[in-house]
């Protein structure tokens, strides 16, 4: 009896070590996709700003200033399935690693273009910058799969807190790569997309030096400690996984709190214009209103494991429909800043919670193809939304964009209360 007790806790505490084996592997991991997460981000929003400039003077026509943001939007939505389909062939390290290498690539076309006056050459550019960011914004489900179920909620926000490093850094560098591209004798605006290269470049390196063991290998060994078996369950269609009341609703709450966002984000700006907001002040609301999307990641995460996922998409919906209504009560600064900082936190919320609801309902060999999927609906969300923001403001003002967000913001609310999808974290099953 004394021999089997103590074979039967020899073997305990083997399972013990390589759960903390895996634990401190996942760290590493996590860790490595924030830095690459957070380059790619200051990447991005470094050039961003100078689109819809370069946009107008390129094209000669003012009318086509929002046309390389399209594009770059697009390349981002239609690429996400395709990653996914090569994070399961590539494996994960070697796909974002080739998507950053994409994104500097992408970066060097749009400063050629800027500088040799190519409409059409600026256009590809975006959309290869658009390309990277889909690969990059998989990186959430990289950190969730390496994680055990309880824990999945932090992990995902780990990363899109980088978002809020990229945010604060990318401005910071635009301006010094303009006056360098100034002194030495080219124009200002391609100097931001130098810095777009080389932050692109650092993050391709970070992943391919750093993101080690491979997560897709070590999610598959996770796996089968918590399910406690051998051999995968065969892998379902998109249909089929999406017929369950879970993954939609983490689908719905992803692409729908995107689609609010985007519609009042994107048109905020020119609704101040009218209200003759200096471009100062519009730039201090959109600041804020990325404050709200990435800086409170870390609580959200932190709830998603502990209230459960359903209720923290539930808290983003209500959150969104009060910050839609409320933005159309007042053109001033103060109410709207509030206004799209709560769109901001309620997006996060629904973001978060949708993501790591998600990943709860999938397993090893149905992740990449289906969260690739996931943000192809979130692009093409986001998209719309710009694009669709444009036609109401025109016919019937912002006011009726409060209302048309709020209404979608409470639709999702009822179904993730009809659903009870997510009501409490999934538990990683410890012997």
């Amino acid at each position: 009896m004394r021999a089997i007790a103590r074979s039967q806790d020899g073997t305990h505490l083997s399972f013990r070590a390589l759960m903390t084996t895996t634990t401190q592997q996942a760290r590493r991991i996590t860790q490595t996709l924030f830095v690459g997460q957070s380059l790619s981000g200051a990447a991005t929003v470094a050039m961003f700003p100078i689109f819809s400039i370069l946009g107008a003077r390129l094209s000669g026509r003012d009318a086509l200033a929002g046309v390389p943001s399209m594009a770059y939007l697009l390349g981002s939505a239609f690429a996400a399935f395709g990653w996914g389909i090569l994070m399961d062939r590539w494996g994960r390290r070697m796909t974002l690693a080739l998507g950053m290498l994409i994104g500097a690539g992408g970066g060097a076309v749009a400063g050629a273009a800027a500088l040799a006056g190519s409409f059409p050459a600026f256009l590809l550019g975006g959309i290869l910058i658009g390309v990277a960011v889909a690969a990059a914004a998989l990186s959430r489900f990289v950190a969730a799969e390496v994680h055990h179920p309880g824990q999945r909620g932090r992990a995902i926000s780990t990363v899109v807190l980088a978002g809020t490093v990229g945010a604060i850094a990318g401005p910071l560098l635009a301006g010094p790569m303009g006056a360098l591209a100034r002194r030495a004798g080219l124009d200002e605006l391609a100097g931001p997309f130098g810095a777009t290269v080389a932050l692109f470049g650092l993050g391709a390196l970070a992943i391919l030096l750093w993101l080690r063991p491979e997560p897709k290998e070590l999610a598959a060994a996770i796996g089968r400690q918590t399910a406690g078996v051998t051999t995968a369950p065969p892998a379902r269609s998109i249909r089929e996984i999406l017929s369950g009341r879970p993954a939609l609703v983490a689908v719905l709450a992803m692409v729908l709190s995107q689609l609010v966002m985007a519609m009042l984000m994107v048109i905020t700006p020119l609704h101040m214009r009218r209200h003759e907001h200096a471009l100062t002040t519009i730039s201090y609301v959109i600041s804020v209103h990325v404050v709200g999307m990435y800086a409170f990641s870390i609580f959200s995460g932190r709830l998603a494991d502990r209230w459960g996922r359903g209720p923290v998409i539930a808290t983003g919906s209500a959150v969104l429909a009060a910050a839609a209504v409320g933005s159309r009560f007042s053109p001033e600064f103060f109410p709207l800043a509030l206004s799209l900082f709560l769109i901001g936190l309620g997006w996060n919320f629904c973001y978060v919670g949708g993501s790591s609801l998600l990943a709860d309902q999938l397993s090893p060999a149905e992740r990449a193809r289906t969260q690739g999927f996931n943000d192809l609906l979130i692009g093409l969300a986001s998209a719309a939304g710009s694009l669709g923001s444009g036609i109401v403001f025109a016919a019937v003002g912002f006011g009726a964009m409060g209302l048309v967000g709020a209404a979608v913001a409470l639709f999702l609310l009822s179904v993730t209360a009809w659903s009870g999808a997510g009501r409490r974290a999934a538990e990683p099953s410890l012997p």
